[in-house]
């Protein structure tokens, strides 16, 4: 929600992801809180998304890290279908994750970076970096939760003032918390379901920022992110996804 996800994708996303953990050991790749080098390709309304991580040593033997960097919208006019004059061929957005969890206690922490390179109400492009911490809570029959929180800040480019100016280069608009779950259902031994919701509200900023930044009238949003999985084999799986919010309807892609 893979940790995936505050980006407020407007997307059905099919892609396939190719996972290569270490040798000694092959993670389990339907548990979000799963450290593994991994690799992924996906094709979505609007564009090509790729996907690369890579696993680090933390110097700690009960911790596990990795960082993740993900380009999405590539080619939007060539691959992508939707409608709107809504799909470019530039990228569409860049996201960086550091992503460390505890291997004793079920715990995980989480650097998450989203740069929006499509303007919204409150600037031209957008950076959104957050901190938060999720905890896996014991699993209740098939049904496992990851419960998550966190704070971030919101950095545009030409951001739009209270007064109708533009401050012109790079800016600091305002602050963000989250709120939400990571949920795993397991089908059988080879298909899982995940269900994240994420609840996001402007805290502090400019008014602008804190009344229009997840779209006019909007300083919250409640977005969804729907995942079915299927493994082909214990390093390779196929996922669908499917991301959407009040702004965007679930059949839009």
């Amino acid at each position: 929600m893979t940790l995936s996800n505050y980006t407020l994708l407007t997307a059905l996303i099919l892609p396939v992801s190719i996972c290569a953990a270490e040798e000694k050991e092959v993670q389990d790749m339907s548990d979000p809180l799963a450290v593994y080098t991994q690799a992924g390709v996906g094709v979505t309304d609007k564009g090509i998304n790729l996907k690369i991580g890579q696993t680090y040593d933390t110097g700690n033997p009960t911790t596990a890290g990795m960082n993740i960097i993900e380009v999405k919208g590539i080619y939007g006019d060539v691959f992508g279908w939707r409608g709107d004059n809504k799909t470019t061929d530039s990228i569409d957005s860049f996201r960086f994750r550091n992503f460390t969890t505890n291997l004793s206690n079920g715990t995980a922490t989480q650097i998450d970076a989203n740069y929006n390179l499509r303007g919204n109400l409150a600037a031209e492009e957008t950076l959104d970096v957050s901190y938060s911490f999720i905890k896996a809570l014991p699993p209740q029959g098939k049904f496992t939760f990851y419960p998550l929180a966190g704070v971030g800040v919101s950095v545009g480019e030409n951001a739009l003032e209270d007064d109708g100016s533009i401050d012109s280069g790079y800016s600091t608009m305002g602050v963000y918390g989250l709120i939400g779950m990571y949920s795993k259902f397991t089908v059988t031994d080879k298909i899982w379901i995940n269900y994240n919701p994420f609840w996001l509200s402007t805290i502090a900023g400019s008014d602008n920022y804190k009344d229009n930044y997840y779209g006019l009238d909007q300083s919250h949003i409640l977005t969804h992110e729907f995942v079915v999985s299927y493994q082909i084999n214990p390093r390779m799986n196929l996922r669908y996804f499917a991301n959407w919010n009040e702004n965007v309807d679930f059949f839009v892609g």
